[in-house]
């Protein structure tokens, strides 16, 4: 009976449309002539009704009122019946114009007859509606009872689909709200129950078997609160990421999700301009180094989205590099993708890679990043974040490349040797500029969560083994946003001519102690920090920092259109060959300390902690006094 009902539908519909157009019509004369209709009227109504339905079932048509499930009804579907209905009766009207009857039509039939065929077809669709939801199974078995958090535009909107789907089996219980005024309110006949802060004492009187949260704008004090809430009641609970009601205007439950660290931050979803990146991105030649890691796959991914001519992926790493390779290749077939194992520290490769490859734009995201085994590498880190750099950029200024750098909050005021070597970085692309006039750009920001070796993921791996967590002090703060939000904000401000051959800083919002970073990992694994895992501090690591800063005393920001990206008014470098050609020779002699007096004479903010003077001096057998005395000062 199902089956045969689908495969005729759109005549079932036609039918039902049939008959309210004639009960509307027919109805509009009863009332004119109460209910007793004169012989030459009658007459009228009989010639007239088939030209009237056959306009509105035309109407209909091209209005595409039977596309829709009439269960789904809704404002926007009223909408186009309203239109429908109105284009309808303009053409009747002006063929009754044309074609004369006698008696004509009354004008106060063809007034009626629209409004009462609105009210029939609008009223017969929402009773279907208001039917099935009232046959919702709430107690039915494998139905989870849920609790929405938030009852604004992104609660109503997961409502709506819960009540259009019953496939999801989920019943809304009831909502809670953070606006006292909403208390009592219904919502589609689900009432707000209650207050956010008072969530237990409404899950007391209204069980509830899951909880999910619906409020995509929320602060970050706001988003802990809540999820602390939610964790006493000991209810599974998931969330709408705020991006997902960025994305169509809409909300669905396939992007609802469990909680991840990243919710807690309380970032507002990037305002982008995607049609100015995309304007620079398609049909262009992309070279993204580093393509294996966290940023540069990412922004591989964003990038294919935009339509470039081709994708250059150059990392060393085989693995990574082909696991980025075949994603590309998978979700965006249009785009070539073209991988390339090399190194950046080997010139001739990179050379050679630029003239056979040609490309426009480059981003380059390859980079040593590990503070503390950066202390003990310098050489290394040297080699490859400073030289490496060079050889990219100076590719890119001898092709008319753009060229976008992946820099660093450590980068400011360095006080190890990752930070002083992307330092130098940002003056080597500074000064390339001022040489080769190309587009040139260096992106500062924090630190990204969940990137490969990061604090995030050693964190969970810490918490799966049963712990203890290890933090290296109880006052540590960093600055975070998400992958994907930096790799947006490094499109956009790529793209923006005021930030031409300036470093730019992404807006990291305010710092978060690492500590308690660890105990909402903790927390959201279901167990509670100190009691099931212990939290051990082990002291600050080789080149760390506090705390970590965005600008140094002698740089100001300058505001651009996009709040989340500001301009850095720094003091453009002196020549930096020599420096740069004396500590080449010291990197091929492999002298750590010869290395370290040479990269602060180049990068003189550069303060080395008195930890890795130590370890120099021990490995050395000897005291270096110039480094000692520079870094004193």
């Amino acid at each position: 009976m199902i089956t045969l009902l689908f495969r005729y539908r759109a005549i079932i519909l036609i039918a039902l449309h049939c008959v309210l157009v004639a009960a509307g019509y027919s109805l509009a004369f009863l009332l004119r002539f109460e209910w007793m209709i004169p012989a030459g009227f009658l007459r009228t109504y009989i010639w007239t009704l088939p030209a009237l339905v056959t306009v509105r079932l035309l109407a209909f048509a091209y209005f595409r009122l039977y596309q829709g499930w009439w269960r789904y009804v809704g404002m926007r579907d009223m909408h186009d019946l309203l239109k429908a209905v109105a284009a309808s009766s303009i053409v009747f009207v002006a063929i009754l114009l044309f074609v004369r009857f006698e008696p004509g039509v009354p004008r106060s039939v063809l007034v009626l007859d629209p409004v009462l065929t609105i009210g029939l077809i609008g009223g017969v669709r929402f009773a279907l509606r208001a039917f099935r939801e009232r046959r919702r199974p709430h107690a039915s078995p494998g139905v989870r009872r849920v609790l929405i958090i938030g009852a604004g535009d992104a609660g109503e909107l997961l409502l709506r689909e819960m009540h259009n789907n019953s496939r999801l089996r989920y019943a809304p219980i009831g909502f809670v709200d953070d606006d006292q005024r909403k208390v009592g309110f219904r919502i589609h006949g689900v009432a707000v129950l209650g207050t956010t802060s008072r969530l237990l004492e409404v899950l007391v009187d209204h069980p509830a078997d899951e909880l999910i949260i619906a409020i995509p704008s929320a602060k970050r004090d706001q988003m802990q609160a809540i999820v602390n809430r939610c964790l006493e009641s000991r209810l599974p609970f998931k969330i709408i990421p705020a991006i997902a009601a960025l994305t169509d205007g809409q909300v669905h439950m396939s992007e609802v999700r469990p909680v991840r660290i990243e919710d807690l931050l309380g970032r507002e979803p990037v305002q982008f301009d995607a049609t100015q990146i995309r304007a620079d991105i398609a049909g262009r030649r992309v070279l993204i180094t580093g393509a294996g890691g966290s940023i540069g796959s990412e922004l591989a991914r964003q990038i294919a989205a935009y339509g470039p001519a081709s994708i250059v992926l150059l990392e060393r790493g085989e693995n990574a590099l082909y696991l980025i390779e075949q994603e590309l290749r998978r979700k965006h077939g249009s785009v070539e993708v073209r991988p390339v194992v090399t190194d950046i520290r080997d010139r001739e490769d990179v050379a050679s890679l630029f003239r056979d490859m040609r490309p426009e734009i480059v981003y380059h995201a390859a980079a040593f990043k590990h503070v503390p085994m950066m202390e003990s590498h310098i050489a290394h880190a040297v080699h490859n974040n400073v030289f490496g750099t060079f050889n990219v950029a100076g590719a890119a200024a001898e092709h008319g490349a753009k060229f976008v750098l992946i820099s660093t909050d450590k980068a400011v005021v360095p006080s190890n040797v990752m930070g002083a070597t992307k330092r130098l970085a940002e003056k080597i692309v500074l000064s390339l500029n001022m040489k080769a006039h190309n587009h040139f750009v260096a992106v500062r920001f924090g630190n990204v969560l969940g990137s490969n070796g990061s604090v995030v993921p050693l964190f969970q791996e810490q918490i799966a083994d049963g712990g203890p967590v290890t933090v290296t002090h109880p006052d540590t703060t960093r600055y975070f946003m998400t992958i994907p939000e930096a790799v947006q904000l490094v499109l956009q401000a790529s793209v923006l001519e005021e930030a031409r051959d300036k470093i730019v800083m992404l807006e990291m919002g305010e710092p978060m102690k690492i500590v308690d970073l660890a105990r909402n990992l903790i927390r959201l694994s279901g167990r509670e920090p100190d009691l099931d895992i212990p939290i051990v501090f082990t002291g600050l690591r080789p080149g760390e920092k506090l705390h970590e800063q965005l600008t140094s005393d002698f740089e100001e920001t300058i505001p651009t259109r996009y709040e989340k990206i500001r301009v850095v008014k720094t003091e453009l470098p002196e020549s930096i060959d020599r420096g740069l050609s004396l500590l080449w020779d010291a990197v091929e002699s492999r002298e750590d300390r010869v290395i370290l007096r040479r990269l602060q004479e180049v990068v003189p903010e550069f303060s080395p902690q008195a930890a890795l003077l130590a370890s120099l001096r021990d490995r050395l057998g000897t005291s270096d006094s110039r480094v000692r005395n520079r870094s004193a000062s």
